[in-house]
């Protein structure tokens, strides 16, 4: 049986998909704050307030990482681009965990330990 016809394989393909979707939308969701502080957008106005909300969660454990920068009401916010890396990262090393899970044949692990040791 090669590893493309394991039963495990198809779950795997998924769960990383779901992975992919989930920071795909995490990141167009923090890019938008990023945009909206940068260009001074209303906080009050529906679109910005509702961006705010929803990417605070995300962006809020990094918000004092670093000083903000500003020139007048625009803010260049750092912390949300540390913010989006680190959850690139994370989505990186579940998506590598998901793939080591992987079932491989004996001649496909040979294959790969010998490109390894290259």
């Amino acid at each position: 049986m090669d590893s493309y016809s394991s039963p495990t394989t198809k779950p795997l393909y998924r769960g990383t998909q779901i992975v992919w979707y989930i920071l795909g939308l995490l990141e167009a969701i923090l890019a938008f704050r990023f945009v909206l502080k940068l260009f001074a957008a209303n906080p009050s106005a529906g679109f910005s307030s509702f961006i705010y909300t929803i990417s605070y969660p995300f962006a809020g454990p990094f918000l004092n990482v670093f000083k903000i920068s500003r020139l007048d009401r625009n803010v260049f916010e750092w912390t949300t681009l540390l913010a989006m890396l680190v959850y690139l990262l994370v989505a990186w090393g579940i998506v590598k965990i998901f793939t080591m899970s992987k079932t491989v044949s004996t001649p496909e692990a040979a294959v790969k330990l010998d490109q390894e040791n290259q």
